[in-house]
């Protein structure tokens, strides 16, 4: 049977029969690896399997193939030094909420998960939520960062969970598409994807009482049906994203508006940091490239604090 991996939990997989809708408890069968990835979880929600039920255990199975992704969102992983965490599989889009106070999340973790979705190319929107907390100089400096990374290619919307405004707005974003919805601790998530789907106590209460029987759980990515053909990809808050498998020599790349530049530095193994002649640093001091998003490429290319 096929299916798609809806939660997991470390050690066993909820898993959704593509035929049925039915909800099924699997484990992976022990012999598979992720090819030349060194991961923390082999399998990852989103991901599409192949698995067998067990006559004895009534709606258990065991997975025994994984197709080959699409996409994924991937970070450092917090436990194991050396391998990387799978966020999610097989994404149409990703919705990264933000908010500029309560806490304010920074330029530098924006701009992590920018890069790592455009290295899979997956289309990414900024959700600036919390707006019912804005002042007059608040709003205005919104529409300013709104505006920096629109002009680079990714959308934003306002939004404000509590309110109300922008939600309706979300809703249309997501319809039809399986979505990521990713960001900081304390961002207003929950309060959203409530907002989102209104009757997520229901839609929650059938996977608990699959994948909370007897297994202790830790807080991993769950896909949740808003309505038929539209899913949503609720994650734990990231604290910090470092980079995976992005060569110093191939960081301007993902950064859309220094790739447009590339071909334009005198040398062609530029780094656009000290080198004469670069076109991007030159594009910088015009002010046609922004000064934070620049400073978060510097950061990243020395390897600094990804929380910042």
């Amino acid at each position: 049977m096929t299916g798609i991996v809806v939660k997991s939990t470390g050690s066993w997989y909820l898993v959704r029969e593509t035929a049925t809708g039915q909800l099924h408890r699997c484990r992976l069968r022990g012999k598979f690896k992720n090819k030349g990835l060194k991961v923390s979880n082999p399998l990852a929600v989103g991901d599409q399997v192949e698995f067998t039920v067990e006559e004895q255990t009534e709606g258990a199975g065991v997975i025994h193939h994984i197709e080959p992704r699409r996409n994924y969102i991937i970070r450092r992983s917090v436990h194991k030094a050396e391998h990387a965490h799978i966020v999610a599989a097989n994404l149409d889009q990703a919705l990264l909420v933000v908010t500029l106070v309560s806490p304010a999340t920074s330029f530098g973790f924006i701009d992590r998960f920018l890069v790592t979705a455009e290295a899979y190319s997956i289309p990414v929107t900024l959700i600036f939520n919390k707006t019912d907390l804005f002042d007059e100089d608040l709003s205005s400096y919104q529409d300013q960062v709104l505006k920096m990374y629109t002009r680079t290619g990714y959308p934003g919307l306002r939004c404000s969970a509590q309110s109300g405004e922008g939600v309706a707005d979300v809703d249309a974003l997501l319809d039809g598409k399986v979505s990521l919805l990713s960001g900081h601790s304390g961002v207003g998530k929950s309060t959203l994807i409530n907002a989102l789907v209104p009757d997520l106590d229901l839609k929650t209460a059938e996977i608990s009482e699959f994948s909370d029987k007897g297994v202790h759980t830790t807080t991993f990515a769950e896909m949740l049906e808003v309505r038929p053909g539209t899913y949503l990809i609720d994650t734990p808050g990231i604290k910090e994203l470092g980079l995976v498998d992005i060569a110093p020599g191939q960081l301007a790349h993902f950064f859309p508006e220094m790739r447009a530049l590339l071909n334009q530095c005198r040398y062609h193994n530029c780094q656009h940091v000290h080198e004469p002649g670069c076109a991007v640093r030159e594009a910088v001091e015009k002010g046609k490239i922004a000064l934070p998003r620049y400073d978060s490429y510097v950061s990243m290319l020395n390897d600094d604090d990804n929380r910042h």
